[in-house]
């Protein structure tokens, strides 16, 4: 790797629906790939399953304490999670969050209330750019609830839209929703994720892309993640260095972790 202190704010363990390892075995495979920390972020999709914390179980956070103590004296391990859709069930949402003490709560949307998640649609019925207008407002909602650390993946339906169906968009139709949501972030003080996973799909770029870390960093945004997104223990870390190099074309020196939901910046080097 050509950094020295590679730290992943976005992995899912056995515990998120979608994981397949467990918290352990992403801990060793942060040390198996150089890095120095990692944030296990498991889905509690707020508006899926309403049993056990929807989705998100006391032994998550139990395995992962145990994972804190186990590579204490090896890398830095964060309790996270990430509340998908906690919008449309906010007082739900907030009761989840207070049962935890979590280090890091990144907030994601990943489909529009009562529709299935962007994966799943068939966008030959739908126009396309109702469907983001609402899925950029439902952003601006979530940073202006402020009760997350971190937006996550910013542009994450081009995953599919783009990528998979090869539809084109023009998303400067969106340039003055997303200037309000970085200014919403910039003054509630929050971070924005610069998610690595598209790096290793179809669309080859990250979510957002370069451009919108520039803008992001010119309008005063502080404050930048970086995750994998990882599902599986041998990709933590994966691409990281590639957002960092990012994060320094578009004049940062610091990405951002959070350790009991205050942001820590550590130097890029």
């Amino acid at each position: 790797m050509e950094y020295a202190n590679i730290f992943d704010t976005h992995t899912h363990s056995i515990n998120s629906f979608d994981g397949n390892h467990s918290c352990v075995e992403l801990c060793n495979g942060i040390i198996e790939n150089h890095g120095i920390g990692i944030a296990i972020t498991d889905h509690c999709d707020i508006d899926g399953m309403k049993e056990d914390c929807w989705a998100f179980e006391d032994k998550q956070f139990e395995e992962v304490t145990q994972a804190k103590k186990l590579f204490e004296n090896k890398i830095t391990v964060y309790h996270g999670v990430e509340l998908g859709q906690g919008i449309y069930e906010k007082e739900l949402s907030e009761r989840f969050l207070s049962k935890y003490d979590f280090d890091f709560v990144l907030g994601s949307v990943h489909n529009l209330k009562n529709m299935e998640d962007f994966y799943f649609l068939d966008y030959s019925k739908y126009d396309i750019y109702e469907l983001l207008n609402d899925y950029f407002n439902a952003l601006l909602d979530l940073v202006k609830w402020n009760v997350t650390d971190s937006l996550a993946h910013l542009t994450y339906p081009l995953r599919y839209i783009v990528a998979r169906e090869h539809i084109d968009v023009d998303l400067t139709r969106f340039d003055e929703i997303i200037e309000e949501i970085f200014k919403t972030l910039i003054i509630n003080e929050k971070a924005l994720e610069l998610n690595v996973s598209g790096l290793s799909m179809d669309m080859k770029d990250t979510l957002p892309n370069k451009s919108y870390i520039k803008r992001f960093h010119d309008m005063g945004g502080k404050y930048v993640t970086v995750g994998s997104d990882s599902h599986f223990a041998g990709k933590v870390c994966c691409n990281i260095d590639k957002g960092y190099k990012i994060l320094t074309d578009c004049g940062y020196t610091h990405f951002t972790v959070f350790e009991k939901r205050q942001p820590k910046l550590i130097e890029i080097k």
